[in-house]
C-alpha cells in the first residue's frame, strides 16, 4: 500500500511572525503555542502517590514560576541544569522550567548509582540539579561533582520544592533555533557514555516531522512509561504530546499489573513501549486463551489470521470488535496506536497486535538522531521494517554486502550537533557535511522502508566466513514465557582464523523456576530443549553450538536492553 506523508505542522504557519520566527519554533515556543491553542486540555497527569492533573494553562503558569526562581537564583545562558528522578509532572515542569529559562537541560538517569551520576555531573558541567527527595542529600553530598544548588521534585523541608517555586516576573534568556537545549548522555554509537548535544532545531523539528508518517490530535492521550530521561520516551511522548496540546499520563514502576491500571484509569490512546514489554503482554494474553483448550485457542488464532488478513488487504480494522474483550484483558480498549521502538521486535508480536484490532507500528531510531528517523505509517506498516523515513531524513547503505545489508547512514535537521567536549568521538560518527554513521546495519528498500540486521560492532563471524548478528538469533526466543533474558554473543573457536562459534546466555523466567524447585538439572535441560527448536528454525550458519543457563539477572539499560558488551565481558 502506498502511503504519501502529510504535513500536519502547517498550522505553525499562522503563529509564525508573531510567536516564532524561521522555520520552526524553540521548545519554549512549541509549548507556549499549544497553551495559546488549548489552554483548557489535559497536559499533565499521575496516579501515584496521588492523582495530579494540569491543564496546559496550569502547567505553562507553573513552568514559568519555575524559570522566574531560577533567574532569581542567578541562572544565566548556557547554564546546564540536571533533572533526574521518577518520571512526574515534576519531572516535566522542572524540564521545561529550565528551557524557560533559557538554560540547558541535563536529563540523567535515575537508575544510575550515585558516584556514575556525580561523574556525569562534573564531565557535564551541571551546576544545579533537580531530583527526588530520597536521593537529594546523597547527590554530591561532599560538593566534589561542583553542584552549588539542589532542588527537590517532591515536597522536603530542607530543599526548594519544583512546584513551590517562583520569584519576580521576567523573562528567560533567548535562545535560537540553532543552540544546544539538552545534553542526553548514552552508551552513544561506540559505547563509551557520551553526552549528546541536541539544539531545540533538532528536537522540534524532529517532533514535528514524524507527524508527517502518523497524525496525532489534541484529544489523544499519551502514556510515559519508560524513562523520561531517555530520548525515545522524551521526544516520541512527551515532546510528540505537547507539541499538538495532547496530554501525557506518567507511569513510574515497569510493572504490568500497574501499567494496565493506568492505561484504563488514563484512557491512554497513544502507548508507546520496548518490545520486552509488549512480548510479555501478548504472550500472557495468549496463554491464557490457550488454557481455554486447543478448539478454542484455534478459533481465536484463525479468526486473528483472517482480521489480519482483511486490515492489509483493505485497511478495514475489524479486529477491534471482534477482540474487544481480549483487548479490555491489555486495557486497551481506548487505544488509537501503539508503538515499539528501542530495540528489534519479532514479526510476530508486530503482526499479532494489528490481527486484534490494535494499530500497531514500530519506528527507529537513536539518541544522536533525537531520536526519530523511521516510522511506520498506521495504513501502511511492513511487519518486518523497523520503518519508513520521516521527511526530512536522508539514508544511504554503506559498503552493502551480497544481500544489499550495509552501515546505515542518516542525514537531517534530526541529527545532532556533537558529543560534548568529545570532538574526537564526534568526527568518528559524524561527517563534515553531516552525515551520521549509526553503527548499525541493515537495507532500505525503494519506498523508504527501513530493514535492520543489527549492530555492526556486536557481529559474529562464523568459521564459514558468514557474519551473524546476535539480534537475529535473539528474536526467535522473545516468545517463550519461560525465559526472561536471553543474550547472544560469540566465542573463539579458532585463534588464528578468528573465527566465532555463536553462544546464548539464558536468565530463567522465576516463575518457571520456581514451578521446578529451581532445580538446576532439570532448568538447564528445559533451556536446551528451547534452543533446539530455535536451532530448527535458524539457517545452519546462525545455530547456536553452546548453551550457558546463567543464575543471576543480566545488566540492563534503563530501557530494558541488555548490556551486551558488559555481559560477553563477565562470560567470556
Amino acid at each position: 500500500m502506498k502511503f504519501t506523508p502529510t504535513q500536519p505542522w502547517r498550522f505553525l504557519d499562522e503563529f509564525r511572525g508573531k510567536e516564532f520566527t524561521g522555520q520552526w519554533p524553540n521548545i519554549k515556543e512549541m509549548f507556549h503555542i499549544s497553551c495559546l491553542r488549548y489552554p483548557n486540555n489535559l497536559c499533565f497527569r499521575a496516579f501515584s502517590p496521588k492523582e495530579e492533573r494540569f491543564t496546559y494553562a496550569e502547567a505553562e503558569k507553573k513552568i514559568k514560576e519555575v524559570s522566574y526562581f531560577l533567574l532569581a537564583e542567578g541562572a544565566k545562558k548556557g547554564d546546564k541544569i540536571g533533572v533526574s528522578g521518577k518520571n512526574s509532572p515534576e519531572w516535566a515542569i522542572a524540564y521545561l522550567g529550565v528551557i524557560y529559562a533559557g538554560c540547558i537541560v541535563v536529563p540523567l538517569d535515575y537508575s544510575l548509582k550515585d558516584n556514575e551520576m556525580e561523574h556525569l555531573i562534573s564531565f557535564g558541567g551541571v551546576s544545579r540539579l533537580f531530583i527526588d527527595k530520597e536521593r537529594i542529600e546523597h547527590i554530591d553530598a561532599d560538593g566534589s561533582a561542583g553542584l552549588i544548588a539542589k532542588y527537590c521534585l517532591e515536597r522536603d523541608e530542607s530543599h526548594p520544592f519544583v512546584l513551590d517555586m517562583n520569584g519576580p516576573e521576567r523573562e528567560g534568556w533567548e535562545c535560537a533555533s540553532d543552540e544546544t537545549a539538552a545534553i542526553l548522555f548514552t552508551s552513544g554509537t561506540t559505547g563509551t557514555p557520551k553526552g549528546v548535544m541536541l539544539s531545540h532545531n533538532n528536537l522540534v523539528s524532529d517532533c514535528y516531522l514524524a507527524q508527517g508518517n502518523m497524525n496525532i490530535y489534541s484529544t489523544d492521550v499519551f502514556y510515559a512509561i519508560l524513562p523520561i530521561h531517555h530520548a525515545y520516551t522524551m521526544l516520541a511522548v512527551f515532546f510528540e504530546s505537547f507539541s499538538v496540546g495532547a496530554a501525557t499520563v506518567f507511569g513510574k514502576k515497569l510493572v504490568v499489573s500497574q501499567i494496565l491500571k493506568e492505561l484504563k484509569e488514563g484512557h491512554v490512546t497513544m502507548f508507546l513501549a520496548v518490545p520486552m514489554l509488549f512480548n510479555k503482554m501478548v504472550g500472557a494474553l495468549m496463554a491464557g486463551v490457550r488454557k481455554k483448550g486447543a478448539v478454542v485457542y484455534a478459533l481465536i488464532r484463525a479468526m486473528m489470521g483472517f482480521s489480519g488478513f482483511v486490515k492489509k488487504l483493505t485497511g478495514v480494522n475489524i479486529g477491534k470488535k471482534m477482540f474487544g474483550f481480549l483487548l479490555r484483558q491489555l486495557s486497551l480498549e481506548d487505544n488509537r496506536i501503539c508503538i515499539c521502538g528501542g530495540g528489534p521486535l519479532p514479526a510476530s508480536t508486530f503482526r499479532m497486535f494489528n490481527e486484534l484490532g490494535i494499530d500497531f507500528v514500530q519506528g527507529y531510531g537513536l539518541t544522536e538522531t533525537s531520536p526519530i528517523t523511521h516510522l511506520n505509517p498506521t495504513e501502511a506498516y511492513i511487519e518486518t521494517s523497523v520503518g519508513r523515513k520521516i521527511p526530512g531524513c536522508e539514508v544511504k547503505i554503506v559498503d552493502p554486502d551480497s544481500d544489499g545489508n550495509g552501515t546505515i547512514y542518516i542525514k537531517g535537521s534530526m541529527v545532532m550537533q556533537g558529543y560534548y567536549n568529545n570532538q574526537e568521538a564526534t568526527d568518528e560518527v559524524l561527517s563534515p557535511d553531516g552525515w551520521l554513521n549509526t553503527g548499525d546495519v541493515g537495507h532500505e528498500d525503494a519506498d523508504g522502508y527501513l530493514y535492520l540486521t543489527g549492530r555492526a560492532k556486536s557481529v559474529i563471524v562464523t568459521d564459514g566466513g558468514k557474519n551473524v548478528f546476535p539480534e537475529e538469533v535473539e528474536d526467535h526466543f522473545q516468545l517463550y514465557d519461560d525465559i526472561d533474558q536471553v543474550c547472544v554473543i560469540g566465542y573463539l573457536i579458532d585463534k588464528a582464523m578468528k573465527s566465532e562459534g555463536i553462544r546464548v546466555l539464558i536468565y530463567p523466567a522465576k516463575k518457571y523456576a520456581d514451578s521446578v524447585d529451581n532445580n538446576k538439572a532439570v532448568i538447564e535441560k528445559h533451556m536446551n530443549e528451547i534452543v533446539d527448536q530455535v536451532n530448527r528454525e535458524l539457517q545452519s550458519y546462525k545455530k547456536i553450538t553452546k548453551v550457558t543457563v546463567v543464575d543471576a539477572p543480566m545488566p540492563m539499560t534503563s530501557t530494558k536492553k541488555i548490556k551486551r558488551f558488559e555481559v560477553k565481558a563477565m562470560y567470556d
